[in-house]
């Protein structure tokens, strides 16, 4: 089982995709207030706020599971099924997308798995 332990991590420009770019973010939740908190957090920062998507799914260790895809229809799964396979509890993930200009089919969803996975790299 792999844990995030700081209150907020980021990675920036995980992928780059026909002008698409993709970062992940992350952090503990422990319930929703939390995750409230923590997605105004994030889009404090002016560059989230104004970004094309910011899908994300949250894992409490009570059982709760919450998901958005914020209109990438499915990619909030995506990040779930992640979480659950890593067994990852209290946490939130969020892949967020600036669009590039050019649909990039089910290819986002690729790289919302990539983001995602890099993150989990990371917290080795």
């Amino acid at each position: 089982m792999k844990a995030i332990k700081p209150e907020f991590i980021q990675h920036l420009n995980v992928v780059s995709d026909r002008g698409s770019k993709y970062a992940v973010s992350a952090g503990k939740v422990r319930s929703q207030a939390e995750i409230k908190t923590f997605l105004k957090r994030l889009k404090r920062a002016k560059k989230f706020a104004k970004a094309t998507h910011n899908t994300w799914a949250a894992r409490m260790a009570d059982g709760t599971e919450i998901k958005n895809d914020d209109g990438e229809g499915g990619a909030g799964m995506i990040i779930l099924q992640m979480m659950q396979r890593q067994e990852i509890t209290d946490a939130i993930i969020v892949a967020t997308r600036w669009y590039g200009g050019t649909h990039l089919g089910g290819d986002r969803f690729r790289h919302v798995k990539t983001s995602v996975q890099h993150l989990f790299d990371q917290l080795d």
